[in-house]
């Protein structure tokens, strides 16, 4: 399946939360302060002036119990508008149910619905035995494939780790840090390397946010400008939400912008409201 850059953002976020992996063993605890149940942001996806794209990452508002585990259930929805879906329909969702200590994916979820293609894949995480078990199908008549796979201690899903990701304090990191991150995705590990860039002011729908730049760096591709191609900016407080990403793609710019938010658990850092003078 070819990558749709219009898909940025259910794909690129979890995937650069994963920066916040480091080793421990299976019973690790972590302080989350920064996300609660009901939390749920808005985003359009822009490529140059086309509103081509909407996307949600949201919190249930009540607990779930995977593997005999407390677990908040985090969603991740995109979908095409306009002339974009007229010519490419796409309905993608992605899930994780995120141990409430741990801050570790119990179980992954996603079903991908994009113009004929058409995959759902479950991953089950042990973190005491380091495995993951997956099943999927193409299509609901299709027979599931099964696996299990060797991981990583503390990997991370796409999605959990974007939530991961936010418990961390950046006041800790240098400009300039590189930090190597292992995931698990498509029945394999993966390595990533982001570049913390600091602290920037950003104008997004929602108003203009002090923020924390963070920088993937990309392997050779035909797809964006150079490793330094995407830039992805969380609220410079103690929320952490995403609130903008660009990427400077070959064939032109593309802008994920956050244009509501509700149920967070802290006051978000806007300087100034949309369309005012900070």
């Amino acid at each position: 399946m070819t990558c749709r850059w219009f898909l940025l953002f259910p794909l690129l976020l979890p995937l650069l939360a994963l920066l916040a992996w480091q080793p421990a063993d299976g019973s690790r605890a972590i302080k989350n302060t920064s996300f609660v149940k009901g939390e749920k942001m808005h985003y359009k996806v822009h490529y140059g002036l086309i509103n081509a794209a909407e996307a949600t990452i949201e919190v249930s508002s009540s607990l779930q119990r995977i593997n005999d585990r407390p677990c908040y259930q985090a969603t991740v929805t995109g979908r095409t508008l306009g002339s974009f879906d007229f010519f490419l329909r796409v309905r993608d969702t992605w899930r994780t149910h995120i141990d409430t200590t741990s801050i570790l994916p119990q179980r992954f979820y996603r079903n991908i619905e994009e113009n004929t293609y058409r995959k759902r894949e479950t991953v089950d995480f042990d973190h005491f035995k380091n495995m993951a078990s997956v099943e999927s199908r193409k299509k609901e008549k299709d027979p599931v494939k099964r696996g299990t796979y060797k991981i990583p201690e503390n990997v991370q899903d796409l999605v959990s780790g974007f939530y991961f990701l936010r418990t961390l304090n950046y006041d800790q990191r240098r400009v300039g840090e590189v930090i190597r991150v292992q995931g698990f995705f498509s029945n394999e590990v993966y390595n990533m390397d982001v570049v913390y860039r600091g602290r920037e002011t950003v104008e997004t729908k929602a108003g203009i946010i002090r923020a924390i730049r963070l920088v993937p760096k990309m392997p050779p591709n035909k797809l964006f400008r150079g490793e330094d191609g995407i830039s992805v900016y969380l609220s410079d407080d103690r929320n952490k939400i995403p609130v903008l990403i660009q990427a400077e793609m070959f064939v032109g710019a593309v802008k994920v912008d956050m244009y509501k938010y509700q149920g967070l658990k802290h006051r978000l850092n806007v300087v100034a409201r949309a369309g005012a003078n900070p």
